[in-house]
């Protein structure tokens, strides 16, 4: 007794150091080695209403895996817009550096870009007469016609919400290394661009103008819609919603195009 009565002191003083310290004394629970503690921790658990303890689900039963599986076939519908050719193949030189002008055109990293988005020739069934050009706003695709269920495939940038057009016009001129022009409208939201209105005669054409290489102007009923076909330097915004409402294509793509499309063309915007 005599024993136990000056070792408890001691110990005492001892757990009051430890605290102190900010230490803390650890015992092991050696229950955690037990496999059914394990499973029990680990199983899912779903909650039913207020005041109803949880429950725990049953163990899945082993299920046979099949030795064969079934091939999904392709229905017409599902090739519907889907390149002639696997885009992985496509020639990347298409986006090489180009001297156009006075201008020279940098490349372009086509590999930093969506493949689905890059200019191919696609199976495409439309009652629209070669020649249209069909811009799908869900998908960001513009359609050149070329008849016989083909058409010419780019990938665009459009108009952020509440700025985009729709409807049917068509193409009434078009400019290479177009001057740039901001709206009115621009002009009162983004004063920034002021240097560049009408009344200042606008942006000379060059690499950094908006309007890129080429634009095609988009008239309804004989009257200018203010929204244009053009290309842009930036094509990181290809595929995405982010502008004016212009439709923005890639400077290599909109010189392919251009060439391609004759004044008074039809333009289709869905």
């Amino acid at each position: 007794m005599n024993f136990l009565r000056r070792a408890f002191p001691f110990a005492g003083l001892a757990a009051a150091a430890m605290t102190l310290s900010g230490c803390n004394i650890l015992v092991p629970d050696v229950a955690a080695d037990s496999p059914a503690r394990f499973v029990q921790e680990i199983s899912p658990v779903f909650y039913e209403p207020p005041g109803v303890d949880p429950r725990r689900v049953k163990p899945i039963p082993d299920q046979p895996v099949p030795q064969t599986r079934e091939l999904y076939k392709t229905q017409f519908h599902q090739t519907y817009g889907l390149p002639v050719s696997n885009p992985l193949n496509l020639d990347m030189g298409m986006y090489g550096q180009v001297r156009d002008g006075d201008f020279t055109l940098p490349a372009i990293p086509a590999t930093r870009i969506h493949p689905e988005y890059l200019r191919q020739e696609v199976d495409y069934q439309t009652n629209e007469r070669p020649g249209t050009i069909v811009v799908d706003t869900k998908d960001r695709f513009l359609y050149f016609v070329e008849g016989n269920g083909k058409a010419m495939r780019y990938g665009v940038g459009l108009g952020r919400e509440g700025f985009a057009w729709k409807g049917r016009g068509v193409i009434q001129w078009k400019q290479k290394w177009p001057r740039w022009t901001p709206p009115v409208e621009m002009v009162s939201r983004q004063p920034e661009v002021r240097p560049f209105s009408a009344e200042n005669g606008g942006m000379n054409p060059g690499l950094a103008n908006p309007l890129g290489a080429r634009a095609m102007y988009i008239f309804k009923d004989g009257q200018d819609t203010l929204y244009r076909i053009h290309g842009t330097p930036d094509w990181q915004s290809i595929g995405k919603a982010v502008s004016s409402g212009c439709v923005r294509m890639l400077n290599q793509d909109v010189i392919d195009l251009y060439d391609r499309v004759p004044a008074k063309s039809e333009i289709v915007v869905m």
